[in-house]
């Protein structure tokens, strides 16, 4: 007696890109998630400056606190593009491999 599960389901061929796919999208996933945590700490730290520039300006330091808060705000807005492009190379990943399959 057959089994007709096994006969109806042939093992499809080993394609050894399939792996290395993978593995290059396991790396650019890891890339990502460190990019995303180090652009969060990043906007994270710059605001801090930020803040700390704008108690400055109160307390009457007007040229330190506007230096600070400049170079905090600058910095924020660099470390904002920074995740969004790590974003976007995520979203490359599904674009590409319709692409090529």
């Amino acid at each position: 007696m057959k089994n007709s599960s096994l006969s109806s389901n042939p093992e499809p061929a080993y394609n050894p890109y399939s792996e290395i796919k993978l593995s290059i999208a396991t790396e650019r996933l890891r890339q990502a998630r460190q990019s995303f945590n180090l652009a969060w700490f990043t906007t994270l730290l710059c605001s801090i400056v930020t803040v700390g520039g704008a108690i400055l300006l109160l307390f009457g330091t007007v040229k330190e606190g506007s230096i600070t808060t400049a170079a905090g705000a600058i910095s924020s807005v660099c470390s904002l593009k920074f995740a969004k492009d790590a974003n976007d190379r995520l979203d490359k990943i599904p674009k590409e491999w319709k692409e090529k399959s």
